[in-house]
């Protein structure tokens, strides 16, 4: 039961936007030799023709970038119950110049960025715009071409109990 309908109690109201869920995904991208990821929740489908999908990226993220318009990148979604350790390995904390993809499986997409085979499925997307959205870009992209490695997986959710950090 809510405490007050018209509560605007910071702590209450950073409780209720921590119960957006969203989905658990790996953004790796290459340009020229720079290479990048990062684990990213805040995804959502923006549009069906053509397919494109927008993703909030921290500004002081290093893969932001790699991420302007023109650029592109894929998106790979992580799997339910297998999500784990490509979660942790992307989660640690790189030094500068280290390879982020040491020890993880991948291919290259026709983009030239990383596919991670591990992944339930994997977008290609081309950077169309970007939005300023205070701490944060909303960076929406075409998704060009992409498969599922399983068809009955699932995509793995991230629950939240606030929404004053991830």
């Amino acid at each position: 039961m809510f405490t007050s309908i018209f509560s605007h109690t910071s702590k209450f109201t950073e409780k209720a936007l921590g119960r957006l869920s969203g989905g658990l995904y790996i953004i790796t991208a290459q340009k020229g030799d720079v290479k990048g990821a990062m684990l990213a929740s805040w995804v959502a489908q923006a549009s069906l023709e053509p397919l494109g999908f927008t993703v909030a990226v921290a500004k002081d993220r290093a893969i932001e970038s790699l991420m302007q318009v023109g650029d592109r990148f894929v998106l790979n979604a992580l799997e339910e119950g297998k999500h784990l350790p490509l979660m942790k390995h992307f989660l640690k904390r790189f030094p500068p110049g280290a390879d982020r993809f040491a020890g993880v499986n991948t291919q290259t997409a026709s983009n030239g960025s990383p596919i991670l085979t591990d992944a339930l499925a994997y977008m290609e997307c081309e950077v169309v715009s970007r939005m300023e959205c205070s701490d944060h870009w909303l960076v929406y992209s075409q998704v060009t071409a992409g498969r599922v490695s399983n068809p009955e997986g699932m995509t793995a959710v991230h629950h939240r109990k606030v929404g004053t950090y991830y």
